[in-house]
């Protein structure tokens, strides 16, 4: 079974924003992380996009492009199918809504964000195709 997670590279001035999962998730605890969260029956991967990033985050993306899709084995026999967006511009200010879900949020330089516990090795690689440190 596949699972459809739409993820957001929230980008301002060559900085990330990440969070930190808390240590009692059961996925990924204790790791930093993008945000965003699972496909809804009947959503559209914008429409996720839009949702997750308000509930997570209090903000509302508006300007954001599809980037890539990546898919990650999950527990034998499912994979999860993540849906990659850039997100450069939002309304509201980003505040770490869901505390259960993540102990903190904070932003980071390309050099930060690669020497962080993350949760997925492909992470750096991902980031710097999209986080110019020289632009």
């Amino acid at each position: 079974m596949s699972h459809e997670v739409v993820a957001a590279l929230i980008i301002r001035s060559q900085r990330i924003l990440l969070g930190h999962r808390s240590a009692t998730r059961t996925f990924y605890p204790d790791v930093w992380d993008v945000f965003g969260g699972h496909v809804e029956s009947g959503e559209q991967h914008h429409q996720t996009l839009i949702r997750e990033l308000q509930e997570e985050l209090g903000i509302t993306p508006t300007q954001w492009r599809y980037l890539e899709t990546e898919s990650f084995p999950s527990e034998p026999p499912d994979q999860v199918t993540v849906y990659l967006y850039l997100v450069t511009d939002w309304t509201g200010t980003p505040t770490n809504r869901q505390l259960e879900e993540h102990s903190t949020i904070d932003w980071f330089s390309l050099e930060q964000a690669t020497q962080l516990s993350l949760a997925h090795p492909d992470y750096p690689a991902i980031f710097a195709r999209y986080l110019d440190p020289h632009a």
